[in-house]
């Protein structure tokens, strides 16, 4: 099984094998088929920590405070830079941290006044786990400047952690920040794909092949 998230700049992938390692809340309605187009908004797996152990659970993409107005959009990144000050995030980093598995993400740019999408994965090919925080059944992902290699596509990136450093994030004695500061963003390789991935409509593998 394959997920894929189009959040705001991003197209995230999960490969089926992840869902062996932690147990699943309210199995029922676990997403058990590939999706290649999710968007903010939808419910999606995302990995969450209690005192008995570590589990995913559909969760809506996209935190609306509980003090926000109606017209208040929903806040489906939140950047690093700040979060502990962030009156939306501040007390979600210090004790509701979760953590988005990806294959990988989608980030445009413009290429001869053109918008293009361009599909992100880990050189290494391994997954890519994304820091995130959650309130009242709702997520949102960290965000960091992206490197330098990045910043030629886009500015803005998710911040990645592997799969050895999710207990580091998820250990509450840990200051989150500062732990997601010291890692090493892992390299990344990335190509063009088709606007398609911008049309809530598609939802199939064809969405990540590179074109010309």
């Amino acid at each position: 099984m394959k997920i894929l998230f189009i959040i705001f700049l991003f197209l995230i992938s999960c490969e089926s094998y992840i869902y062996n390692d932690y147990k699943i809340i309210d199995y029922q309605n676990f997403l058990e088929q590939d999706n290649f187009n999710c968007s903010p908004g939808g419910k999606y797996p995302v990995i969450k920590s209690a005192t008995n152990g570590k589990y995913f659970e559909m969760t809506t993409w996209g935190i609306k405070p509980s003090w926000a107005k109606e017209d208040f959009r929903s806040l489906h990144n939140a950047r690093l830079e700040g979060i502990d000050q962030k009156v939306s995030f501040k007390k979600l980093i210090v004790n509701s941290r979760a953590v988005v598995p990806l294959s990988g993400f989608i980030e445009w740019s413009k290429v001869n006044e053109k918008k293009v999408p361009y599909y992100f994965t880990r050189a290494d090919s391994e997954d890519i786990f994304c820091p995130a925080i959650h309130d009242a059944g709702q997520f949102t992902i960290i965000t960091m400047e992206a490197t330098e290699l990045n910043a030629k596509i886009h500015h803005r990136q998710p911040v990645i952690i592997s799969k050895s450093q999710i207990n580091n994030y998820f250990n509450l004695n840990n200051n989150a920040v500062e732990f997601l500061n010291s890692v090493k963003a892992p390299e990344l390789k990335f190509h063009p794909v088709a606007t398609d991935v911008n049309n809530p409509s598609k939802n199939d593998a064809a969405l990540i092949n590179p074109i010309n």
